[in-house]
């Protein structure tokens, strides 16, 4: 039998500025057969996501290829253009890590699975290619009634599953997913990934899942293979690779995912202080659905509205680190800007500090600002790429006029040593595209910190991090947070970095909190369906031994 996929002695070099020759794929071979998974796991930079798009030849022109890559048969560098087109969805298709490459902001959904079918099956009629894009969407959650909706208004969660969907759309013979669920919580990950399976198994596919997450690779793929600096240090069974590790890069990755899921001891928490840092009351932030004059006329009905917070209340402590977990969509990223007063809020209120702040003029927010900061879930979205890392985390304290000249300098200096960017001189004049993706997230730590702030609100602050990182950064806040006495309101939909760094767990649903109370009686006592439901979808490597 043929295989569906042979990649022979690959080898991928991109152009540096200095003229040396940086294999960032150096002589991977491996095979994956018809209804096969294979997972490849690694560090941030192994060359995982390079490897991925060059099995649709999507690599910059510039690029040094070596060695092969053979589909059922026939290598696709004998492709030709018209050939390629085809072959880039109807033979392999590519699910990419962030949604909005894939996504035109001008065109609906519905347009987009259209455009794709008319582009390859240009025999449907239109009732036809819609009939079959509906089939997909559902399939991947997304409801009929978004057939005409633009990208913006649905959550990255929703993106990814819209750009899932039209990777389905053409039948592929073999799905590349690249970190396809790394914006999603757990119980839609699980979701999307069974169905990838199921697929798979009923119609004889390939999938070739990129992810730096090791129990996910071990749950949906029959075998892994593990990428360090570019070269596959190791492959085997699923159970084998994760029970028997042999090289000591695999060791490491799995002691490091271990480490985020075992349980914390930690001292009895005193008594909380009786003026919480933070309180939120009855919190709302209701959007209306825009709809046409005409259309509200003749329906007789008013826009509809979508409750994205719905009467939300907590107290957070000083010290405490509070945890936020849901599903994608379910209104955690709206209620932490609404709470920094980012957008104003419908109805309820919020104080800091014993101070009310809804309502008040972005003049009188400014000094509150630099006592509540915040740490995005992409670093490098919220870096400037035309500031170096020095001033990009100088930049706060020019704006809140906290210091000037060289002790700007001089902080800036040591907090880069703090959060283990040394030697200092190495990173401050570096831009952030010239970093890992765990070195920005670093730098955001370090710029969120400069004014000294009481409160940081983390969105998903490690989700894009592979585990040995997301260990490394989850360790440094848990230090930081010792030092320097900071609160955090933790925004995550991986309930075991929750359980790994919270001390209370609130779990939102539809805009609401279900359930709410300390971590361990929350992960060891569920009483809500909904928690019991999210405990259940997380991937637990324990499952492995």
């Amino acid at each position: 039998m043929v295989d569906l996929l042979r990649v022979e002695q690959l080898r991928i070099a991109y152009p540096t500025p200095y003229g040396e020759t940086v294999w960032a794929v150096d002589g991977v071979s491996f095979r994956i057969d018809p209804g096969e998974r294979l997972g490849f796991v690694g560090e941030s930079g192994c060359g995982k996501s390079t490897l991925g798009r060059a099995m649709l030849r999507l690599l910059p022109p510039n690029a040094q290829i070596e060695g092969d890559i053979v589909l059922e048969g026939r290598s696709i560098f004998e492709l030709d253009r018209p050939q390629l087109q085809r072959f880039r969805g109807e033979a392999i298709a590519l699910v990419f890590q962030d949604p909005m490459t894939r996504l035109d902001p001008l065109m609906t959904i519905g347009d987009h699975c259209l455009e794709t079918l008319q582009a390859h099956r240009p025999q449907l009629s239109k009732k036809q290619a819609k009939a079959k894009s509906l089939e997909v969407l559902e399939a991947v959650r997304i409801p009929a009634a978004r057939w005409g909706q633009y990208p913006h208004e649905f959550s990255g969660g929703m993106r990814q599953r819209v750009a899932i969907a039209l990777a389905l759309l053409l039948d592929p013979k073999l799905i590349i997913a690249d970190e396809p669920t790394t914006s999603l919580d757990v119980t839609v990950s699980a979701e999307i990934l069974r169905e990838l399976t199921r697929l798979c198994q009923e119609r004889n596919l390939g999938l070739m899942l990129i992810s730096h997450d090791l129990a996910l690779v071990a749950e949906y793929c029959d075998r892994v293979a593990v990428m360090y600096q570019g070269q596959m240090v190791e492959t085997g069974p699923a159970q084998a690779i994760l029970t028997q590790p042999q090289h000591t890069y695999t060791q490491s990755l799995l002691e490091a995912a271990l480490h985020i899921q075992a349980l914390q001891t930690s001292e009895p928490e005193p008594e909380p202080p009786p003026t919480p840092l933070l309180r939120v009351s009855h919190l709302q932030q209701h959007y209306s659905l825009e709809a046409s004059l005409l259309q509200q006329w003749f329906s007789g009905q008013t826009a509809p509205v979508i409750k994205a917070v719905d009467d939300v209340s907590f107290e957070l402590y000083r010290g405490e680190v509070f945890g936020l977990v849901g599903e994608s969509g379910c209104g955690k990223s709206t209620l932490s800007r609404t709470i920094l007063q980012l957008v104003q809020p419908t109805g309820g209120t919020v104080e800091f500090n014993g101070q009310a702040i809804t309502g008040l003029t972005a003049k009188q927010l400014r000094p509150l600002r630099r006592q509540m900061q915040m740490i995005f879930q992409d670093p490098l979205a919220c870096l400037n790429p035309l500031m170096t890392v020095g001033q990009s985390i100088a930049d706060p304290l020019l704006i809140h006029d906290l210091a000037q000249g060289e002790a700007v300098q001089a902080q800036v200096a040591a907090l880069l040593a703090r959060v283990g960017l040394t030697p200092v001189a190495d990173y401050v004049d570096r831009f952030p595209r010239e970093l890992s993706g765990g070195q920005q997230q670093r730098v955001a730590i370090a710029r969120a910190l400069i004014t000294q702030p009481q409160l940081l609100i983390c969105d998903e602050p490690v989700s894009m991090l592979d585990a040995t990182v997301q260990t490394q950064v989850l360790d440094l806040m848990r230090d930081l947070r010792a030092e320097f006495n900071l609160t955090y309101l933790f925004i995550t939909h991986d309930l075991w970095v929750a359980r790994f760094l919270c001390d209370r767990i609130a779990v939102m649903q539809g805009g609401k909190f279900v359930e709410m109370g300390p971590t361990e009686e929350l992960f060891t006592n569920p009483q809500h369906p909904y928690t019991q439901t999210l405990l259940g979808a997380a991937p637990l490597l324990s499952r492995w031994d």
